[in-house]
């Protein structure tokens, strides 16, 4: 049984204001990537059947920072399209919407919370099949409803998951069963 071990993207400008980030291609704040370079002691005794990521290039820089430059592109993984909230703060889409959340509200323009959980699907199929251990890097939603979908719970479920920028998360199984092995760290 496989494992699939995902790691969030370095902090961005975008990240550091909570402004929602998914086709916006911004890259890492240059004074912080030393945080993506201190996951790659952790990950390099570790050795992958797959490292995937999203074609985003703050997925891609990590992947290069923590010691994978030749990571594969792998568009599923891109964060969840935010459409016309793109680059506004929740608390900002909140005067106009009260308690939205993009795991609990549609998002006009953006993804759908089926599609989301489609694409994901096959990351986790993906990894299933990969002989050993998967890792991949990516954004802060994909990757809490990519944890979710390894659960077997609806996407709607990652709300459940915090995430911080540059962390490693560790998704396998105990006794036949899909569990989270390591979160946040």
């Amino acid at each position: 049984m496989s494992e699939l071990w995902i790691v969030r993207h370095g902090p961005t400008e975008w990240s550091l204001s909570h402004r929602h980030t998914s086709h916006t291609d911004l890259p890492l704040v240059p004074e912080h990537e030393d945080d993506a370079r201190s996951l790659a002691p952790r990950l390099a005794d570790v050795d992958f059947a797959q490292v995937i990521t999203s074609p985003r290039q703050r997925a891609r820089r990590t992947a290069e920072l923590a010691g994978f430059p030749d990571a594969e592109v792998c568009d599923d993984l891109v964060e969840w399209d935010y459409g016309d909230y793109e680059g506004r703060t929740t608390e900002d889409i909140r005067t106009e919407v009260p308690d939205w959340t993009v795991w609990t509200h549609p998002v006009p323009g953006g993804e759908s919370a089926g599609d989301v959980s489609a694409r994901l699907d096959r990351v986790v199929a993906r990894a299933e099949q990969a002989g050993g251990p998967v890792l991949a890097f990516a954004h802060g939603h994909s990757l809490r409803a990519l944890a979710a979908r390894w659960l077997e719970l609806p996407v709607s479920e990652g709300r459940r998951l915090r995430l911080d920028t540059a962390t490693l998360s560790v998704l396998g199984w105990e006794r036949g069963t899909r569990v989270v092995l390591r979160w946040n760290s």
